[in-house]
């Protein structure tokens, strides 16, 4: 099972449940759950708190709920195992997901990403209508936040109508009041978002080191690279095609929850969800580019094909991750 079909699982789970009796007729079934990577030390790879959602309709505890919905989801194909842990948190185990199956969910995911950075709420330019520096100091950040949270509901179907009104943001520090003419637009951007809308940001000159220590860096590295790759294969004769890839689990593992994390940041308003995500998709595609282009007089084969097919992928979510942020995604650097 694709992690981006788990949503869809779990409401399904819901709605068998009410109708097999073991959920009191009174529960509303959502129509969406959403579904997370779970912490460092949690239990399995994805959790979903749907159990909380529908205990009070259900007239139990949150965590007899979850008991009857991992009962059923445990027998679902894809899915090895389920855990209850807490109060009545539902802990997925997924076995490791095909390539075939990631890459074609990231296409899905740049087309939607395309039609949102075509849309007239995306707004780029972090320095816009901000004539003085008490105004970039005290209003930039919260159009920056609010603006990149209704790209990302958009992603999701959503509208503006779903951005709360009293959305807490923490305005730049008055020290800051400049990013945007020190570190320019995108890296302003960049240091606006990494950090959740509550915290103040804080800026230094890593923004602007063009290597590994700088995480806005990489990830628009890892994108330029993805496209180096598909140059020089192209120069080598050869192109991307969808195949089986057996060494790169991380890289899989990263792109396969793509959607999840998409919908998590959405339904929090946390682009912070996003920005750690392309943290950790970049440095997986960093550490797999060495495996995809044909080493010495070695010619290319299927292998090397279904590599670059799997950079592509990557290097395609990265671009639309960045384009969610409002922050440009350069070929070259």
């Amino acid at each position: 099972m694709n992690p981006a079909d788990l949503p869809r699982t779990v409401v399904r789970a819901v709605r068998c449940a009410v109708e097999d009796g073991e959920l009191a007729a009174g529960v509303v079934v959502p129509e969406r759950v959403v579904v997370e990577r779970t912490r460092p030390g949690g239990v399995g790879e994805y959790a979903t708190p749907v159990a909380f959602q529908v205990a009070k309709g259900a007239g139990c505890a949150p965590r007899e709920v979850a008991d009857v919905l991992a009962r059923r989801l445990g027998r679902e194909p894809g899915i090895e195992r389920v855990a209850v842990t807490g109060a009545g948190f539902l802990n997925f185990v997924l076995p490791p997901p095909s390539a075939p199956l990631v890459i074609q969910e990231a296409i899905v995911q740049d087309i939607v990403i395309r039609d949102v950075r075509g849309g007239a709420a995306v707004v780029t330019d972090a320095n816009a209508d901000t004539d003085a520096t008490v105004e970039i100091g005290l209003g930039l950040r919260e159009r920056v936040v609010r603006e990149t949270v209704l790209r990302l509901l958009s992603s999701q179907g959503g509208s503006e109508q779903d951005v709360p009104d009293a959305l807490p943001v923490a305005p730049l520090a008055k020290r800051d009041a400049d990013v945007v003419e020190r570190y320019g637009a995108d890296a302003a951007r960049w240091g606006m978002l990494a950090v959740p809308a509550r915290e103040t940001p804080a800026f230094c000159d890593v923004l602007l080191l063009q290597g590994e220590g700088s995480e806005f860096f990489r990830v628009r590295y890892a994108h330029a690279r993805s496209r180096a790759l598909l140059r020089n294969a192209g120069q080598l004769g050869f192109g991307p095609v969808v195949g089986d890839v057996d060494d790169a689990p991380e890289l899989l593992r990263v792109l396969a929850g793509h959607p999840l994390v998409l919908e998590a940041a959405a339904h929090h308003r946390a682009p912070e969800r996003l920005t750690r995500h392309l943290v950790e998709l970049a440095d997986a595609l960093l550490d797999f580019q060495y495996r995809v282009l044909p080493k010495g007089d070695e010619k290319p084969s299927a292998a090397h094909r279904a590599r670059l097919a799997l950079a592509e992928a990557a290097g395609t979510v990265l671009a639309g991750g960045l384009a969610l942020l409002g922050i440009d995604a350069p070929t070259r650097l």
